[in-house]
This record gives C-alpha cells, sequence and structure tokens, in this order.
C-alpha cells in the first residue's frame, strides 16, 4: 500500500507581486516561512514523525518549504527537477499582467498559463500538459515501485495536477476537459489500498496553514 502526502508549497513572493512563477526562483515570503512551520508541525504530530522520504521540486520557493518541513521530521529533503512547475518559457520573469499580452493560444477561462489543449503552448517556449505529463511520469512510476509505503512530495499547482490525474489513473488527455487545482499550501493525502484502489482522502485541505 502507498500513501502520499502532497504540499503545494507555501506563499512565495509571486503570489504577492503579482509575477508568474514558473521556473523564476521566488523565495517564501514570511508569511510561507510561518505557514510551512505549521504544516511540519502538524503533519510531524498527524505521522509521528515517521515518512519514508519527502522528494521536493528543486525551485527555491519549493525547497524552501520542504526543508522546513523536513525538520521536523528530522530527515532532508530529496530534490527532483521532476517535481518543477510548468516551464513557461518567455513568460518567466513577467508580471501576471504582461504576460497575458502574450498569450500564444487559447487558455482556460480565468487563467493566464493553462492551455485549452494538452498540447497547447500557451508563450513561445513554454511546456505543455503532455510534456510535464511526460517529464513527470518516469518519477511517478520510480515511486510507484519504490519499497516507500509513506511518501511526502512537495510541489507546485499545475505540477500536481497532473500528478493527481497520473494516481486517479487518468489519460492526459482528459486534462483538457478536467482538473484538480489547489492553492498555496495546501495538503493532499492519497491512499492505494490492498486491492489497488487509488483513493483521494483529502485534497487541497488547508488547515494545516491556520
Amino acid at each position: 500500500m502507498k500513501h502520499i502526502i502532497t504540499i503545494q508549497h507555501t506563499q512565495s513572493e509571486q503570489h504577492v507581486n503579482r509575477m508568474i512563477g514558473s521556473w523564476a526562483e521566488w523565495d517564501l515570503t514570511e508569511l510561507g516561512i510561518r505557514q510551512a512551520h505549521r504544516i511540519g508541525e502538524r503533519l510531524s504530530a498527524e505521522l509521528n514523525g515517521e515518512p519514508n522520504v519527502i522528494y521536493s521540486s528543486d525551485l527555491l520557493r519549493a525547497r524552501h518549504t520542504a526543508e522546513i518541513v523536513a525538520e521536523y521530521f528530522h530527515t532532508s529533503p530529496v530534490y527532483d527537477a521532476a517535481l518543477r512547475e510548468f516551464d513557461l518559457g518567455e513568460a518567466v520573469g513577467m508580471s501576471k499582467e504582461c504576460a497575458r499580452t502574450h498569450i500564444a493560444c487559447p487558455v482556460w477561462p480565468h487563467t493566464v498559463d493553462r492551455a485549452e489543449s494538452v498540447d497547447g503552448r500557451p508563450f513561445r517556449g513554454a511546456e505543455s500538459v503532455r510534456n510535464v505529463w511526460e517529464r513527470l511520469f518516469p518519477f511517478y512510476r520510480q515511486i510507484m515501485e519504490s519499497d516507500s509505503e509513506q511518501i511526502i512530495l512537495v510541489s507546485h499547482d499545475g505540477t500536481l495536477s497532473v500528478f493527481f490525474a497520473m494516481w486517479l489513473r487518468w489519460q492526459v488527455e482528459m486534462l483538457e476537459t478536467s482538473c484538480l487545482f489547489g492553492k498555496s499550501g495546501g495538503v493532499s493525502f492519497l491512499r492505494e489500498d490492498e486491492a489497488r484502489h487509488r483513493i483521494i482522502e483529502r485534497l487541497n485541505d488547508m488547515s494545516y496553514i491556520e
């Protein structure tokens, strides 16, 4: 059986300065640091301090979140670029307002960077949903085939939405019409039972940062 807990990195600088996150190296805000400590403290108490491993995106905002959470488990995170947020190409370093004037394909309503098609690239040089799926899948397969039964993942909204789809055994094309989005600081609990049913017990639980 697998128990996977995902953490969407806590509040970071691009959340307050209205800049594109993507592969830019934004750090956590002071609030984000406090939120990460709350998550670590509460998760550690709930899990008796015993995850097998903590994996994290190597981008600064996720890395900093993971480092803080890992302190409460007396371990160190394992960083993997597969868990990075979508690369948005030319939009990296732009404000969200500026990025809206550079959108190169149809996107979901009320978003800047979620292409309607899984093969769409919202900006020049950006990754498509399918690109991220292909980047993430070897990592996903690795952890599912590993002996680790309890795993914590620290990543980003877009990438976690793809991970959740993999967990539920969706096909990538299903992400054109449905998606599981989260918020910064959200904690989700995924479980595979002895019959190999895939369950999301809690999705984007915000109580851990309160």
